[in-house]
């Protein structure tokens, strides 16, 4: 077990295990209505706690691993092909908020893209968005820390895809990139994806990232207005810090808690100390993010648990120490609560996949 545990994109520095992230459930319903009528699209939002019925609201976050998973679940009811094509061409700006108004106001399509490196955390903690200089242009590039499952790989597409419509949104001519590079292995055709991007599509690349021009990145945008950006970038601002304020807190609270479960399990005052706070403030600001500490604890060892069955040279009594059980089997049923399998048919389904 790390005697360290800090976080990198979204994995531990240390033992390079997975931690939890999310993304917005904006994603999960475009990618629902893309996929048509051959799912049961309310049985698929429901499995990953999304109301059908309900607004759709991008600040309502779920657990990328569940998005992964409903992802896969589509895919084994219908060709997906072309769905992250369908689903990048439904994003809409003004499904943003104010992050979509930002991105509408910057003067250039370049500036509406740094826009997008800067705030993309507003909607997604399990992605990073860099602009990296080219001698042909400038590379958009995405950058997701992560087992490339079907479900991250779908996901990539489409966030990629997403990235050119919001470009044909805001530009008032039409934007074609010099090229896109897929970190994956291609599908059986290429033929829609060149189509819709209007480029090469290179798949097994170094990268995953659009390749544009300068000339394409200078060109100034459609509804481009200096003052309206200035009131919604200091709006944004504030909106990020807050929100890596709070953050910061839930992931420092359960990378104490992951540090001292092999120990047994925490007490809600000795991880408060650590974290500068009286086991009081601790719980009142728990309670603010609507989480217990009991049920931090739980989700700590549930994250820990399933990174570490995906690594074969941990066996069932490691992990089940590592995760502050002094038994196997108090283990044992503890992971079948939380997912539904014994964590021994969770490892053989992921080794199966």
């Amino acid at each position: 077990m790390c005697r360290q545990f800090t976080r990198l994109g979204s994995y531990c520095a240390v033992c390079m295990l997975p931690c939890m992230g999310q993304v917005t459930s904006l994603f999960a319903r475009k990618m629902v209505a893309a996929a048509g009528d051959s799912i049961d699209a309310s049985r698929l939002l429901a499995g990953v706690g999304i109301n059908p019925e309900g607004p759709w609201d991008p600040k309502d976050m779920i657990p990328d691993d569940d998005y992964y998973d409903m992802l896969e679940s589509i895919a084994k009811q219908t060709d997906v092909t072309e769905l992250p094509l369908r689903a990048g061409a439904s994003m809409r700006l003004d499904e943003y908020g104010a992050l979509g108004l930002a991105i509408k106001a910057a003067t250039t399509l370049g500036a509406s893209y740094a826009r997008i490196e800067r705030y993309a955390r507003l909607w997604t903690s399990v992605v990073e968005y860099e602009l990296r200089p080219h001698p042909l242009g400038t590379l958009f590039i995405l950058q997701r820390a992560g087992e490339r499952r079907l479900g991250l790989r779908l996901s990539n597409e489409t966030t990629l895809a997403s990235a050119v419509s919001i470009a044909r949104q805001v530009s008032p001519v039409p934007v074609k990139p010099l090229e896109v590079l897929v970190q994956h292995a291609a599908p059986k055709s290429v033929a829609a994806h060149e189509d819709w991007f209007g480029c090469p599509v290179r798949f097994d690349a170094d990268l995953d990232a659009v390749l544009y021009s300068k000339q394409t990145l200078v060109q100034p945008n459609l509804l481009g207005d200096e003052g309206i950006s200035r009131y919604l970038i200091s709006h944004l601002d504030a909106e990020l810090s807050q929100i890596t304020q709070e953050v910061t807190l839930v992931d420092q609270a359960k990378d104490a808690i992951a540090q001292a479960l092999s120990e047994g399990s925490p007490k809600m005052a000795h991880i408060a100390g650590g974290l500068g706070l009286s086991a009081r403030s601790f719980h009142r600001r728990l309670s603010e993010h609507g989480m217990s500490f009991k049920m931090l604890t739980d989700e700590t060892r549930r994250d820990l648990a399933e990174g570490l069955l995906r690594n074969e040279q941990h066996s069932l009594a490691e992990i089940a120490f590592l995760t502050g059980f002094s038994q196997q089997s108090a283990f044992t049923r503890a992971f079948k609560r939380w997912v539904g399998h014994t964590p021994a048919n969770y490892r053989k389904a992921l080794s199966a996949r």
